[in-house]
């Protein structure tokens, strides 16, 4: 017994150590509606989650930005749903992560009647279909099905069953830091994103931090702190960093 609990004490140091351990994975495709090649892009480069939003128009789940930038031929169901039914493995992990940009109740409900033809999706448990941006009041949660997840904030008190429903935690990155656009942070900015980051993992939820610097000095600072999630736009850039990464 007490060989075991010294065999215990010490994998546990050793993970404090080494730390987390990255892989593409950890890597989240900031709209990624607008790469050259919507979804096989960071798909193929084995990204943990995904991000698309969404407006409700014309009883159409449409993919963009802003209103300006959409199309009637980017659908929810064209862009992500088909392929990713076309193209999954059953057991890759997979965080779909849907920012609704229109009325957040309308919208998501039209969602769920969408997603009800797809379920491939829906009955895998490796794959999370996460609501941000727009989102139901917390009371609401458990009026979804329980394929629904959602996009938390540390700044709302759930309930525990709600936070059951919390799929990832996120936040605006100079919010976190104190809009400080500085670079390299000094000890007060990267003091409160350690303890942003450590209050979320207190929760045991993963944490994803938004519009953050986008390059090789940034990644690494978010891998040192534990960041689960890693923001980017540069898809191939960041899954050669994460692989290569010492």
């Amino acid at each position: 017994m007490k060989n075991y609990l010294t065999t215990i004490l010490l994998c546990l140091l050793v993970n404090q150590v080494i730390g987390q351990v990255y892989t593409p994975q950890n890597a989240h495709s900031h709209n990624d509606y607008a790469q050259q090649k919507v979804f096989h892009l960071a798909y193929n480069e084995g990204f943990g989650s995904i991000e698309a939003d969404i407006h409700l128009f014309n009883n159409e789940i449409l993919v963009g930005h802003d209103t300006k930038d959409l199309k009637v031929s980017n659908t929810l169901e064209n862009l992500y749903l088909k392929p990713l039914v076309a193209y999954n493995q059953p057991d890759r992990k997979l965080q779909l992560l849907i920012d609704i940009k229109t009325d957040a109740k309308t919208t998501l409900d039209q969602l769920v009647v969408l997603l009800g033809n797809y379920p491939s999706i829906t009955n895998n448990k490796n794959i999370k279909i996460v609501i941000s941006g727009n989102s139901v009041a917390p009371a609401l949660f458990d009026s979804y099905p329980n394929y629904i997840w959602f996009d938390g904030r540390l700044s709302i008190q759930y309930a525990p069953m709600q936070l059951t429903r919390i799929a990832l935690i996120s936040e605006d990155y100079y919010k976190v830091i104190g809009y400080k656009p500085i670079w390299p942070l000094d000890s007060v900015s990267i003091d409160k994103a350690k303890q942003f980051i450590d209050k979320v993992h207190q929760l045991g939820k993963p944490v994803r931090l938004w519009a953050s610097p986008d390059r090789p000095v940034a990644w690494e600072q978010f891998m040192q702190w534990g960041v689960d999630f890693i923001n980017t736009d540069k898809i191939k850039e960041l899954a050669d960093f994460i692989v290569h990464h010492e």
